[in-house]
C-alpha cells in the first residue's frame, strides 16, 4: 500500500511488478523499515504467481519478480543482520477441495525460487480460507525451512466460518511453526482473534509461536470482509490511520498476550514500525537507528520556543489524547457495502 501511494503499484491488481520496474523504490522502502527497527525483511512477492501477474505486465515474469525480490530483501537485510522471509499468498485458482493440486503447483513453483535464493524462513500470508493455507503450508514445509502462516480473518473466523481456534490447530498440524493473522482488520480485532487462536492451541495441547500483522486503520465498523467492506477502501482511508501512540499501545498488548512476532500490514509506515520497536525497547535491549531523530513520548518538544508545545512533551498528553479528524460534517463510522 505504501508503494501504491508513492505511485509504483496499481490498486486493484496489487501485483508487485514494481520489483522489476523500479527496484530502487523497493530497496529504499526496505531500508526505511530496517532503520525503523524491523528484524525481518519480507520479500515483495505478494500476488506474484504467474496467474496473478497475468496480462497486467506481459513483459515481466513472476520468476523475475520472485528472484529480484529475494535478492533485494537479502541485500538490505545484510546491512544489519536482519532475517529474510519469502511469502506466498492466496491464489486465483482456489475453488475448494477440487483445486488442491492446482494451488499446490503454484506454491511449489514459487518455492523453487525461494530455495535457490536460500531465504531464512517462509511465510504463507493473507489466506482467506484455512483449507488453502494448509495446502500452502504442506508445500512450504517440504523445504525444511521454518514456516509461518497467517490468515486474513476477523474474530468470526475465516471465509468458511472456521473458527480462529480451529484454524490455528489445522495450521500447526500441517507443520507451521508460527501462526497468526494479518491484514483486513485493526489491532483490536486482530488481538481478539489471536486470543482465540492461542486458546485453541492450548486446548489441543499444541505449541507454536504467535504472529500478528494487523491493518493500520481503525475499522470497528467493518464486516467480516474486513476494511474492504468500507466505502473508503482503498482510496480514502487516511482519516482512519493509527497514530504512533495507537501502535505503541497495540505492541504492548500483543506482547502481554504472548505474541512475539509483532508487525504490521497494509497502512503501516516506517514510523509505525519504529513505534513498535520503541515500545518494546526494554525487552529487545536497544532502540532502532530511526529513534535518533525521535524523542520518546514527544520529549523532543522540550526544546520548542512555544510553551504550549513544550507542555505536550509528556507521555500523559499523547497517551490520553483523543485525536480529532478535522472533518465536522463526517460521521465517526461508515455503513459497510457488504
Amino acid at each position: 500500500m505504501q508503494l501504491e501511494r508513492r505511485g509504483y503499484v496499481k490498486a486493484g491488481p496489487w501485483t508487485p511488478e514494481v520489483v522489476v520496474e523500479h527496484p530502487e523504490a523497493v530497496r529504499q522502502l526496505h531500508r526505511e523499515f530496517l532503520r525503523a527497527g524491523a528484524d525481518v525483511m519480507q520479500t515483495l512477492t505478494f500476488y506474484s504467481s504467474a496467474l496473478d501477474i497475468g496480462s497486467e505486465v506481459p513483459n515481466i515474469t513472476c520468476q523475475q519478480i520472485n528472484e529480484m525480490a529475494c535478492d533485494m530483501a537479502r541485500e538490505v537485510a545484510n546491512e544489519s543482520g536482519a532475517l529474510v522471509s519469502a511469502g506466498v499468498s492466496q491464489t486465483p485458482v482456489y475453488k475448494g477441495r477440487s483445486s488442491e493440486s492446482e494451488v499446490k503447483a503454484i506454491i511449489k513453483k514459487q518455492l523453487e525460487v525461494f530455495l535457490r535464493k536460500d531465504v531464512d524462513f517462509l511465510m504463507a500470508e493473507y489466506f482467506a480460507h484455512v483449507e488453502e493455507a494448509v495446502w500452502a503450508v504442506e508445500v512450504l514445509v517440504t523445504s525444511g525451512k521454518p514456516v509461518a502462516a497467517t490468515l486474513c480473518m476477523s474474530p468470526s473466523g475465516d471465509k468458511d466460518r472456521v473458527s480462529p481456534a480451529e484454524c490455528a490447530i489445522r495450521l500447526v498440524r500441517a507443520g507451521a511453526k508460527i501462526v497468526g493473522v494479518n491484514c483486513h482488520v485493526d489491532p483490536t480485532q486482530c488481538l481478539q482473534t489471536m486470543k482465540q487462536m492461542r486458546e485453541g492451541l492450548d486446548a489441543a495441547g499444541l505449541q507454536a509461536h504467535l504472529m500478528i500483522q494487523p491493518l493500520c486503520f481503525h475499522c470497528p465498523d467493518c464486516t467480516s470482509e474486513g476494511y474492504l467492506s468500507l466505502p473508503e477502501a482503498p482510496f480514502a482511508l487516511e482519516s482512519r490511520v493509527l497514530n504512533r501512540w495507537d501502535v505503541q499501545k497495540y505492541a504492548r498488548e500483543a506482547y502481554k498476550a504472548g505474541i512475539r512476532y509483532i508487525g504490521g500490514c497494509c497502512g503501516f509506515e516506517p514510523y509505525h514500525i519504529r513505534a513498535i520497536a520503541e515500545e518494546l525497547a526494554p525487552e529487545r535491549g536497544f532502540l532502532p537507528p530511526a529513534s535518533q531523530k525521535h524523542g520518546l513520548w514527544g520529549s523532543a518538544l522540550d526544546v520548542s520556543g512555544r510553551p504550549y508545545l513544550r507542555a505536550r512533551a509528556s507521555r500523559s498528553h499523547w497517551e490520553n489524547l483523543k485525536p480529532a479528524s478535522g472533518r465536522p460534517l463526517c460521521p465517526s463510522l461508515s455503513i459497510p457495502d457488504v
